[in-house]
């Protein structure tokens, strides 16, 4: 896990190669083109981009309509504008109608950086779970975030997909990755605890894997990029294997991954369960690196809730 991409060019990379495949593709974005990436989009198919301005409400809207008319549209913004702002907007013109509109967003979490608590956005995921028919997808790295971009184009109905601003290892290689729509993907076997995790935080867990491992402690670690709906039985299979669970996310510990894999444990298969993700509390102004030690989200903050949940079994 040398080499850092931001799954945001993963996105825009995808959307030119859907674009080439499929002329249904439409590509929508609010005044922020370039951060999104679907600059890359404009460039190659002019005539299916839509700039709508910093209008995101709008935009949804635009989105639904053109779905309604068998478009395959994709609507782009910064993750803190995609989901609180237009909470209105998907729930009654993407969801209930049950459109075929993928909302794309970057720049999710607190690493965003400077930009501070108002653009870094900890609830996304926990507004999206909550809205009926709608897929939410958390892509761990760049091979992963295209697979996610193109399977989401194939998928018919409403998505969310949840893309980050700053580099991340690069964890799976192309030429053997396959992403399995609504599938957790066991990373690493092992046998004393589980650690769950989504986004970036996958990284972070295969290295306290490492740091476990020299303690003697087998940790498998379970890759979770569909949020909703969850693999249940892959998440209580692994529970049960190993009868203990960590779950790591960059994002609130209150209605996001933590509560997804708590909710399932809870309701088939009990075991222990501690939640790594921000407490509870607004982002900060900051380094990107420098915010995740602020805020715990680390392999050695993994590491610490491993040993205190295997002592709870």
């Amino acid at each position: 896990m040398t080499e850092e991409i931001p799954t945001r060019n993963a996105y825009g990379e995808a959307l030119v190669e859907l674009g080439a495949k499929n002329e249904d593709v439409v590509v929508l974005d609010a005044d922020l083109a370039g951060s999104t990436r679907t600059t890359y989009f404009a460039e190659e198919y002019e005539d299916r981009f839509f700039q709508v301005g910093i209008a995101e409400q709008n935009m949804m809207g635009m989105a639904a309509g053109l779905a309604t008319c068998g478009k395959v549209a994709f609507a782009s913004t910064f993750a803190v504008f995609g989901s609180a702002r237009v909470a209105d907007q998907i729930r009654n013109s993407i969801a209930y109608p049950n459109l075929n509109v993928k909302i794309a967003v970057t720049h999710a979490g607190i690493t965003v950086g400077p930009d501070g608590a108002t653009h870094q956005s900890v609830e996304d995921l926990s507004i999206l779970r909550a809205i009926p028919n709608m897929t939410v997808i958390v892509p761990a790295d760049y091979t992963e975030a295209k697979a996610a971009t193109k399977a989401a184009a194939e998928y018919d109905g409403p998505v969310y997909l949840r893309f980050g601003r700053v580099g991340t290892p690069v964890v799976f290689a192309e030429e053997d990755y396959k992403f399995e729509w609504g599938k957790v993907n066991v990373v690493e076997e092992g046998s004393d605890v589980t650690i769950f995790a989504a986004g970036m935080m996958l990284a972070k867990a295969l290295e306290a894997k490492e740091e476990l491992a020299q303690e003697d402690i087998s940790a498998e670690v379970v890759n979770v990029h569909t949020i909703k709906p969850l693999d249940v039985e892959g998440v209580v299979a692994s529970a049960k294997k190993t009868g203990a669970v960590v779950t790591a996310e960059e994002h609130n510990i209150y209605g996001g991954l933590g509560s997804a894999i708590a909710e399932a444990v809870a309701e088939n298969y009990p075991v222990p369960v501690k939640r790594v993700g921000v407490k509870d509390t607004f982002g900060k102004s900051g380094a990107p690196k420098e915010l995740i030690e602020e805020f715990d989200l680390t392999a050695e903050e993994i590491v610490k809730n491993v040993k205190e949940v295997i002592k709870k079994k």
